[in-house]
């Protein structure tokens, strides 16, 4: 890394330091922006100053970006400065201020619509700043479980047997749901994640106020089998021929199923099983299909994949979440660890892989 002058917005000077600059992008206008905050925080505690000079911005849930110099700032929008993107030329300018922001990378930790979609990958696209994690197309296929689904289907890797419905279309008739299905059904938007607008179903009534419940959060609704089966997560990182896979870690939610409050709840008592006790034919056979779910979506840089493991050992892949959480009970991070692999380094990997990526 050649040595570049870089600008500090808090005292509006110049300085020379031979550092990354990273931009990290928290927040959001999706239901799960509280997750992104808590994300970011962990990021941000861990990140090699020594090798990483961070600035941070805020997305707040309406949208607009702000510069802020700390997490307790965000309150106070009298700490904030407005920024935008100035595409083509690898910089952010800060509003009023006519001064400007230029990261080496974008470290995007956010989650659900407008972050882990596409959309925040295609402004890193445009400004020509790489960014970590996946790119544009794979972000935007593997947060449609539909298209993931199809995908996935389509290169021989099993998932749940799932029917869609759109808003609008009239609803589909439940006992011959229940007939294709069976007697136990999940409802989700297509694009979500932390199980927001997810619902569980055994009956008519339920069933229709969940589909109701889940058009809330998007105009398409999967509609699946409940598998009895336990809930496996792989956490996959690199990029090309540099892919890796860790181990399974399981989940063991405190309630029915692994909903929002399950996982975020202070009071939860939900538990994370690192490493998963599995049979040697599966704990043999989940990584590479981990992998061979990452290469098939298209993926890069990180994510995680969540597995069903039903009682006969049948894997079937749930989804694939391309900005994991970062939290403090977050399994990605946590994976990694038992492979030997630190907070801090996960953290320098990410971001060399993205550098490496754009042959900086």
């Amino acid at each position: 890394m050649v040595l570049v002058a870089y600008f500090h917005y808090n005292s509006y000077s110049y300085y020379k330091m031979n550092r990354v600059n990273v931009l990290m992008l928290f927040g959001g206008e999706s239901s799960e922006h509280e997750v992104s905050i808590a994300s970011a925080r962990n990021v941000y505690d861990a990140i090699d100053t020594e090798k990483y000079k961070t600035y941070l911005v805020f997305i707040d849930k309406t949208g607009r970006w702000y510069v802020v110099d700390s997490f307790e700032d965000i309150d106070d929008n009298t700490k904030m400065s407005p920024v935008a993107p100035v595409f083509g030329s690898n910089h952010f300018s800060i509003i009023g201020k006519g001064d400007t922001i230029n990261p080496d990378v974008i470290f995007p930790i956010l989650h659900g619509i407008n972050g882990e979609d596409g959309s925040v990958q295609a402004v890193a696209q445009l400004l020509h700043t790489p960014v970590v994690g996946c790119d544009m197309t794979s972000s935007a296929i593997c947060m449609d479980k539909v298209f993931s689904k199809q995908l996935l289907e389509q290169n021989g890797i099993k998932t749940v047997p799932y029917v869609v419905h759109m808003s609008g279309e009239d609803l589909f008739d439940f006992d011959d749901l229940v007939s294709k299905l069976g007697n136990k059904l999940f409802v989700k938007p297509a694009n979500g994640g932390s199980s927001v607008g997810v619902s569980k179903v055994e009956n008519k009534e339920d069933f229709e106020d969940a589909v109701k419940k889940a058009h809330v959060f998007d105009d398409k609704v999967l509609i699946e089998r409940a598998l009895e089966a336990r809930e496996l997560e792989v956490s996959v990182l690199g990029s090309g021929s540099e892919i890796k896979a860790s181990g399974a870690g399981e989940i063991i939610p405190d309630r029915d199923f692994y909903d929002y409050d399950s996982k975020y709840d202070p009071k939860s008592k939900t538990l994370a099983d690192i490493p998963a006790k599995l049979s040697e034919e599966v704990s043999k056979n989940i990584a590479p299909i981990a992998i061979k779910v990452y290469k098939t979506l298209g993926c890069s840089g990180l994510a995680r994949v969540d597995f069903f493991l039903t009682k006969e050992d049948e894997l079937f892949v749930n989804e694939i979440n391309t900005i994991p959480g970062f939290t403090d009970i977050s399994m990605y991070p946590k994976l990694w660890q038992q492979e030997g692999l630190s907070y801090r380094e996960l953290i320098d990997e990410l971001i060399r892989d993205a550098l490496a990526k754009a042959k900086i």
